[in-house]
């Protein structure tokens, strides 16, 4: 069978070259309209983009004949994968191809900042000289701060190392073993801030990353810290860069990514700052990078068309799964059980088992993936999801065992997963009430019946009486209202465990409320809105 893709974003030459060698058609036009697009996206079975083209359920009502998008490149962020899944086309991306031109980009932005290169350069072009004014930095013997130590960050830890910096790194899903070979010694976000010379994220934008350095935080940072950001706008406050470095908080900021692309006047005005040096989203932006990621999704996609493998898929499972109604909820429930245990587990653990009862035995490897997925969306840089989520855990040194039941005393469907003994709350099982409805059923021993939705407050404590009034007082207090809430004990005046689904997120200072109330302790807050 003769197969057509059409080449967008201007994807580099070579993969059109793969393509003819491969024995498929491709177009790749100079330029072209969202409406010609709508017109002949039909006509083919793959469709190429970088990130120029918005790939969404609206074009895709045009894409009767396509069966594959393929992002040469890591971000999925212009393609709607749900939309494609419904569709039944994989969305493909090539998540490789530019890590070491990110990591070298970063490392140069690092050197730039400390040196004042660019500032520099453009004095001394403009006729000026001033090296007086230009002072800077050695990075030699200075601590850098790496949050997040996946592909790209743990290839800045090895360059870094190399001109003799002192590195750290946060990242609660790596282990000590990956971050000892690398050299890097792993410790807690605060301390990081608090000791870092130069700061550089590798972290998917999350509600946990997003203005991770703000003014709100700044007595967290240590004085003349210099931030590096290659990774996603929005992780610093860029409103906040101003006040920071006129403080001497910050001693100089280089960004290649931003909340707007391009940048918004406003942010253009705050880039003017003499010390912030500033690329236009170039970390992928290498002649080598974009050969590569082209050969890679030309490969990946001719080699799905052809049915030899689907490597690089981000749905292939989900499309698989899309019609088999009696798997779908669990794995939903597997994937909330996952992103449950990323918030309650010890940061930097590496051994966990799942164990699988009833009809969850028949999908334990998919369910086992779900659970990974759940577990490290929240924190891996990439996009995780059924296909690559073991191997990001493997990757960062997870150790995992499976186990399958033929029954359970109370439960007929049931998936347990063991966090290991050093967590607070060790094990934990779940299981499917209904449709929609995923609820944990037991909790280290203790009955529970808490349903897998919302925010949740979840403690420890000795049952006595008014404790569960100290602690929805002390919500009342902040005007916290309590949705639902479940209780699990063994015995009058024993240890108990509560959880309790709130009507809001919860910040810090009203956490702290919580963890402040005698004899309430190993409180965890969960968010799974």
């Amino acid at each position: 069978m003769s197969y057509k893709v059409l080449l967008l974003d201007n994807v580099d030459p070579v993969c059109a070259e793969i393509f003819e060698r491969r024995g498929i058609k491709s177009d790749q036009p100079e330029k072209i309209t969202l409406d010609e697009l709508k017109k002949i996206i039909g006509n083919y079975e793959a469709v190429v983009v970088r990130s120029a083209t918005t790939v969404d359920s609206e074009l895709l009502k045009n894409s009767n004949g396509l069966k594959i998008i393929g992002r040469a490149g890591v971000g999925v962020d212009n393609i709607d994968i749900s939309a494609a899944t419904s569709k039944g086309v994989l969305v493909m991306n090539t998540p490789d191809g530019n890590t070491i031109s990110t990591a070298e980009h970063t490392c140069g932005m690092i050197i730039a900042l400390a040196r004042n290169i660019p500032q520099s350069v453009e004095r001394v072009k403009n006729g000026g000289w001033d090296r007086k004014k230009f002072m800077g930095t050695e990075v030699h013997g200075k601590s850098l701060g790496i949050v997040g130590l996946g592909k790209i960050g743990s290839e800045v830890a090895l360059r870094m190392g190399e001109f003799g910096m002192d590195i750290y790194a946060y990242d609660p899903f790596t282990t000590q073993e990956h971050a000892g070979r690398l050299g890097v010694s792993l410790v807690e976000l605060d301390k990081l801030l608090g000791l870092s010379d130069f700061l550089t994220v590798h972290t998917p934008l999350t509600e946990k990353t997003r203005d991770l350095v703000t003014l709100k935080n700044a007595s967290k940072l240590k004085k003349g810290i210099r931030l590096v950001n290659c990774a996603r706008g929005g992780i610093f406050n860029e409103q906040d860069l101003l006040p920071l470095i006129e403080q001497g908080i910050v001693a100089g900021a280089a960004l290649d990514v931003y909340s707007d692309e391009p940048p918004t006047p406003e942010l253009y005005n705050i880039l003017k700052h003499p010390a912030i040096i500033c690329t236009p989203h170039l970390g992928a932006s290498t002649e080598e990078a974009q050969e590569k990621v082209a050969v890679q999704i030309a490969n990946q996609i001719a080699d799905a068309l052809e049915n030899k493998s689907y490597k690089g898929s981000l749905n292939s499972k989900s499309i698989s799964l899309l019609t088999n109604e009696e798997v779908q909820p669990y794995v939903a429930l597997a994937e909330k059980l996952g992103r449950v245990s990323g918030q309650i587990m010890p940061k930097n653990a590496n051994n966990f088992s799942f164990e699988y009862t009833g009809l969850c035995t028949k999908y334990s490897e998919v369910l086992t993936d779900a659970i990974l997925k759940g577990m490290l969306s929240q924190y891996v840089d990439e996009s995780v999801n059924l296909i690559n989520a073991r191997h990001y855990a493997t990757e960062r040194g997870f150790r995992l065992s499976e186990t399958n039941k033929s029954d359970d005393k109370n439960y007929n469907d049931l998936i347990t997963l063991r966090l290991g003994d050093s967590s607070d709350y060790k094990q934990i099982s779940a299981a499917v009430f209904g449709p929609g409805d995923y609820r944990i059923v037991e909790i280290d021993g203790f009955g529970i019946e808490l349903r897998l939705e919302g925010d949740i407050l979840m403690y420890q404590n000795i049952d006595r009486p008014g404790m569960l009034a100290s602690v929805a007082g002390k919500l009342a207090s902040q005007d916290i209202n309590i949705a639902a809430l479940s209780l699990g004990r063994t015995g009058k005046g024993s240890n108990a465990i509560t959880a309790v689904i709130v009507d809001k997120k919860l910040n810090k200072e009203e956490l702290q409320s919580i963890y402040d109330l005698d004899g309430v302790h190993n409180v965890k807050y969960i968010s799974l809105s």
